[in-house]
């Protein structure tokens, strides 16, 4: 069965930094491009940034400059790094582990960042 599982969400004051992580079971993620997304209230879903299985990185231009995404193979985890958080960065953050040759994809159940002004 493969799960992945959003961990590092909370709540933070402006300019503050969180560290999300992804992490996997059943599946091994450096075969999966890993794209974080995000979902605020209201709004529509948005793609965070992505990391392919070779390591490129693209981002969102509303997190470009503040954001890192990472892997660790040797933990199976993905992380999204956020620094300089902006109360509009509040949303729930959910992974998703691509494998494109296959047709599949996995979801985790997200996690909440809140950031307050």
């Amino acid at each position: 069965q493969v799960q992945l599982v959003e961990s590092g969400g909370g709540l933070v004051q402006a300019g503050g930094s969180l560290k999300l992580s992804c992490a996997a079971s059943g599946i091994f993620l450096n075969r999966h491009a890993v794209d974080w997304y995000r979902r605020a209230p209201g709004k529509q879903r948005e793609l965070v940034a992505i990391i392919s299985t070779v390591g490129s990185t693209i981002y969102a231009d509303s997190v470009k400059g503040r954001s890192t995404i990472s892997r660790d193979n040797a933990k199976n985890t993905v992380y999204l790094q956020m620094n300089s958080l902006k109360p509009e960065d509040t949303a729930v953050y959910y992974c998703k582990a691509s494998y494109a040759a296959a047709g599949r994809e996995y979801w985790g159940q997200g996690t909440q960042v809140t950031v307050s002004s």
